[in-house]
Parts: structure tokens; C-alpha cells; sequence
């Protein structure tokens, strides 16, 4: 229990700035076009609310005492940081600020400034990544095997995929202003640079779990494992 109590110290107060983050963007951050699926077409807010789901979930396995259930939830949340919430968050940190700096137009225009908040921004962009660096050091996670993790991670980014390509057909727009300016051979490299981007980080998570956990990482550990 003592060592629930120091992880929730961490994770309660990461969930409860992610709720509030995703319910103030929903509600509270107009868009600059007016369209159905609000945002929802955005990396950025699925990242949020898959973060959101990752803390709550550790803030439910923190405060599981029944032992089978708790090593239920264990393993449920190693695989959403392994899979999904590492590569999710590290990706969409990484390359909103690599584009920014090339050219903060191509991902978030000047005219945005007047809409998102500077906090909300930085907690959408930039805390994600301290945030998992930190969870990283104080949990001990379980990795599956890495071509299961692999896929898996890749699938997420194909949904994602499917998901902007059905958006470009359906409304006719890009979701992403690069993507707008580039040309159809152009794109396919992009995305297939993304992709395969993207699960570059599923095995940087891989090494940084090594890397803080030693032997460790490949021992079979209590789902309350933490950083002494």
C-alpha cells in the first residue's frame, strides 16, 4: 500500500491534469473551421485521451489490493505503455516540435495562438514526454514480445491512418496543412517516414526500460514493481 500511495503521489495528479485537459479542449478551444468531428481529427487530442485512459488506469492499479486482480490490471498497463501510450505520446511530442521548428505553419498556424491556451498547448506537446520519461523510471513495466509490440503499435498508427485518409475523401481536406502542400508520391514517403518513425519508439521505450531497470527488465517482477 505504501508503495501505491508514493506512485499516486505521480500518477493522480498526471490523470486529473489530462481530464481537464481533454474536457477543456472539447469544450472551452473553438477550432478554426467549423466541422463534425471537432477534435477528433487530431493526433494531438487522441494522444490526450489515450494518456488520460494510461494514468487512470495506473491510478486504479495502484489502489488494486486484490493480487490477481492487480496483476489483471498489471499487465493491461504495461501493454498500453508499451504499445500506445510510449510511441503515441513520445511521436506526437517529437514530431509536432520538429515541424514547428521547420515551419510552424505546416502544424500549428500563428492563428491558433488566439485559440489554445499557452498551457494547454504545452500540456498537449510538450509534458506528455516528461511525464512518460518519469512513469518509465518509477514503473517497472513488462514488455510483450517485440514483434507482438511492434505490430501492435503499428496497427494504432494505421487506424490513424485510415482515419485521415477517410477525412481527405470525405470533407476533401488535409488534416495536416503538410500534407496539403506536398505531392501524392511526396506524401507516401511521408507517411511511411511516419510510420516507421513511430515504431522506432516503440523500441526506444524497449531500451529505456532496459536501461532504468538493468536484469531486471527481463525478470518477472510484481505489477507493483517501483524505483527504490
Amino acid at each position: 500500500m505504501a508503495a501505491s500511495t508514493v506512485l499516486n503521489v505521480f500518477h493522480l495528479p498526471v490523470f486529473i491534469a489530462f481530464l481537464i485537459s481533454t474536457y477543456y479542449d472539447w469544450f472551452y478551444v473553438a477550432t478554426t473551421h467549423a466541422r463534425p468531428f471537432k477534435k477528433l481529427y487530431y493526433l494531438t487530442y487522441w494522444n490526450a485521451c489515450l494518456q488520460t485512459i494510461y494514468y487512470g488506469l495506473c491510478v486504479v492499479r495502484n489502489l488494486t489490493s486484490d493480487r490477481r486482480r492487480g496483476a489483471q490490471l498489471g499487465r493491461w498497463r504495461d501493454n498500453m505503455h508499451a504499445c500506445v501510450a510510449f510511441p503515441v505520446g513520445m511521436f506526437v511530442v517529437v514530431t509536432f516540435w520538429a515541424l514547428f521548428a521547420v515551419d510552424r505553419e505546416l502544424v500549428f498556424p500563428k492563428a491558433l495562438d488566439n485559440l489554445v491556451p499557452f498551457w494547454l498547448n504545452h500540456m498537449l506537446h510538450t509534458a506528455v514526454c516528461p511525464f512518460l520519461l518519469l512513469d518509465k523510471y518509477l514503473v517497472h513495466h513488462q514488455y510483450p514480445a517485440r514483434h507482438k509490440g511492434i505490430l501492435t503499435a503499428c496497427g494504432l498508427s494505421l487506424i490513424y491512418l485510415v482515419w485521415i485518409l477517410f477525412i481527405a475523401y470525405y470533407e476533401g481536406f488535409w488534416v495536416y496543412p503538410v500534407l496539403q502542400v506536398l505531392a501524392m508520391h511526396e506524401r507516401a514517403i511521408f507517411i511511411s517516414v511516419c510510420i516507421s518513425f513511430f515504431a522506432s519508439f516503440y523500441i526506444l521505450g524497449e531500451a529505456l526500460t532496459k536501461f532504468f531497470w538493468g536484469k531486471a527488465s527481463k525478470a518477472k517482477m510484481s505489477p507493483n514493481s517501483k524505483r527504490k
